[in-house]
């Protein structure tokens, strides 16, 4: 399928269920994963707090990549260079820079968080982790669109029925201390507010990363309906994680990796590695959906002036140099020193070239009438 085309004979998970399945795949990421993303900006405002920040992420990222989805769908951009040309004219440059910046933390942080996982899970030396989680993103980006569709819908699958399951060993395990968890908490006070909007913010740039996989979509209703689900369906993991977190609050929010933590302490050694071949596998998602990003952005680029689409192995060498130069900046900083300082930083450089000209321009933009015809189906 070439830049720009949709498709008109999508299927109702294609339309309404994919994009918030991409969404979460490129959120999950490192420190959503391993509980590490939960532990910083959720964790500190105690039970209910906490709780009350992830709902405030979630209602913000549901209007967020409605309004996105509904603008892309118009403007017919399919990837985020021609996302943002539509949506900042000659100032579309300033996402490109901010969104480099992002991939090279977040593929840090995700090298970080593999090698760890390898190290705490099967003892190996830390970098064979990141060269296996690097290997793979490669393999799966090298064949465009329709495979990285496919992993999304999968790895998807795995994530909620793996979820779920650590929610009930956890309630099984330690529920008790769980509910006095959220017994003993006060109500949410301090900066849960300000956790909510960080956490949000650095995070709903996935919103234009999965441009790609909106090309199903028929109609402005699909894309509103897709982005409104799209919030809830990439928050679910993170409640349940959170959820069993408060067993061990407060001092849960000191550990590297929460999850591993949490799997000790329910002492079921088969799920323990299940759970870390399901937080790889979400690495690979996040990895393979920010690199797939870059791939649609240059090869939209490259179509555009008459030339064919990139071949496989192209996207591949494209990946891979990326990973080459992001992954290994994990040994450098540390997955608890990236999440921590990184990500804040990223949360207000998103605010400044996305989010506030969105809910201007683009929400301007939206209430003109639409250049590309609408394809409703009933």
């Amino acid at each position: 399928m070439s830049v720009g085309e949709t498709d008109s004979g999508s299927s109702w998970f294609q339309r309404f269920l994919l994009p918030g399945f991409a969404l979460k795949a490129v959120i999950i990421g490192g420190g959503y994963a391993t509980g590490r993303e939960l532990a910083e900006y959720f964790v500190p405002s105690g039970p209910w707090g906490g709780l009350a920040a992830m709902l405030l992420a979630t209602l913000i990222w549901s209007v967020v990549a409605a309004l996105t989805f509904a603008l892309a769908r118009q403007l017919g951009a399919y990837d985020y260079r021609a996302f943002f040309k539509g949506l900042l004219g000659p100032a579309w440059v300033a996402f490109e820079a901010a969104y480099l910046i992002f991939v090279v933390l977040i593929l840090a942080v995700f090298g970080a968080a593999a090698g760890a996982i390898g190290a705490a899970t099967f003892g190996w030396p830390e970098l064979a982790g990141v060269i296996l989680l690097a290997v793979s993103i490669v393999a799966v980006t090298a064949w465009g669109t329709g495979v990285v569709e496919q992993m999304f819908k999968y790895v998807s699958f795995l994530l909620y029925g793996v979820y779920g399951l650590f929610l009930v060993l956890a309630l099984a395990s330690f529920g008790g201390l769980i509910g006095q968890g959220f017994a003993n908490a006060p109500p949410p006070s301090g900066n849960w507010m300000a956790g909510g909007l960080t956490y949000a913010s650095y995070n709903i740039v996935g919103a234009v990363v999965i441009l790609p996989v909106l090309r199903h979509l028929t109609s402005q209703r699909d894309a509103l309906v897709a982005g409104l689900i799209a919030g809830p369906l990439s928050m679910l993991p993170a409640i349940l994680f959170f959820v069993a977190m408060m067993a061990f609050y407060p001092a849960i929010g000191a550990e590297t990796l929460p999850s591993d933590f949490l799997l000790r302490q329910m002492t079921v050694p088969g799920f323990h590695v299940l759970f870390q071949v399901m937080i790889f596998a979400a690495l690979l998602e996040s990895g393979a959906g920010a690199v797939h990003a870059i791939n649609e952005r240059i090869s939209g680029a490259v179509e555009s002036r008459g030339r064919p689409a990139l071949t496989p192995g192209a996207r591949a060498v494209i990946g891979a140099v990326i990973l080459a130069g992001c992954m290994f900046v994990a040994g450098r900083i540390g997955l608890v020193d990236l999440i921590a300082s990184g990500y804040r930083f990223l949360a207000w450089l998103f605010l400044a070239v996305f989010v506030l000209p969105l809910l201007t321009v683009g929400v301007w933009r939206l209430l003109r009438p639409s250049p590309v015809p609408e394809m409703e189906t009933l």
